[in-house]
């Protein structure tokens, strides 16, 4: 069975966002903890999360992914916004505690011009300092394009702060589709090769979802501007693929194109058409 959703707003809780997906054929579903830019997130409502727990049972939602807000930057040459990271995603890991065993995903940052090798040290250190033994959410860096100072749009980069992190167990990537070919892996011509020096550098086990994203921008343009499904320099052909691929099997794929909810829904259907149950 494929694993499949969207990026859904939590501004009226777990419960729509559960109703929604599986409205628009969803089996899972992304949201951000807060606000995109930042800022206080809504308390946690019990009963909701009751609800929805109760929904996600009885329909097959298995996993949920949260995304962090885009301002959290843990390499900052800021300490405030260092700080700011470290606030964000302590709240965050705690709240992820009432949906247990799911994702929370976060871009690795920029180290604005101190050099990677010192925004791989912060990163690894916050997340050094924050995850628990008894946590149950798994936490993702996300791969990246390469605009700018990005950390982590090299597998090696990724590879580079896992080895510092001392609870491992609690950790996992993220594969932008998007992301990943703009910063130079040819996943539409060498999906094997990509995947490959993956598992060499990383290791697939630790491979836990994929943001499913065509691109606007050709192949190692460092850009990172999604596209719909099939309308991009990706291409509708290397998108079966990528879903149909043995060694993705099992994982759960969220669409982050630029749609609304009717796009979504229009995209999960062509990509179920796509998938060949093995």
């Amino acid at each position: 069975m494929l694993t499949i959703g969207c990026h859904l707003s939590s501004s009226k809780g777990y419960t729509a966002m559960g109703r929604q997906a599986l409205e628009i054929g969803a089996n899972t579903f992304q949201f951000f903890t807060r606000n995109p830019r930042g800022g206080r997130a809504k308390d946690i409502d019990e009963k909701d999360v009751t609800q929805f727990l109760e929904l996600a049972g009885t329909n097959g939602i298995d996993v949920i992914l949260a995304h962090a807000p885009y301002t959290l930057n843990a390499c900052s040459a800021d300490e405030k916004i260092r700080e700011f990271a470290v606030q964000t995603m302590e709240d965050d890991l705690k709240r992820m505690e009432f949906t247990p065993g799911n994702f929370y995903n976060f871009h690795p940052g920029s180290h604005v011009g101190q050099g990677v090798e010192t925004g791989i040290d912060y990163i690894s250190g916050m997340l050094n300092q924050l995850l628990k033994p008894e946590q149950t959410t798994v936490v993702l860096l996300e791969t990246m394009a390469g605009k700018g100072s990005e950390v982590g749009s090299r597998f090696q980069e990724l590879k580079a702060i896992l080895d510092q992190v001392e609870r491992q167990e609690k950790m996992g990537v993220c594969l932008d589709t998007c992301h990943v070919y703009d910063a130079g892996y040819d996943i539409v011509n060498d999906l094997d090769g990509v995947l490959e020096e993956f598992d060499r550098v990383i290791g697939l086990d630790k491979l836990k979802a994929i943001h499913m994203n065509d691109s606007k921008n050709p192949f190692s343009s460092h850009k990172d501007r999604h596209e719909k499904i099939g309308e991009g320099s990706i291409g509708i052909e290397a998108m079966a693929r990528i879903i149909n691929h043995p060694k993705l099997s099992g994982l759960p794929f969220f669409l982050e194109t630029p749609n609304e909810i009717d796009g979504y829904a229009r995209e999960i259907k062509v990509l179920k058409e796509l998938y060949q149950e093995a």
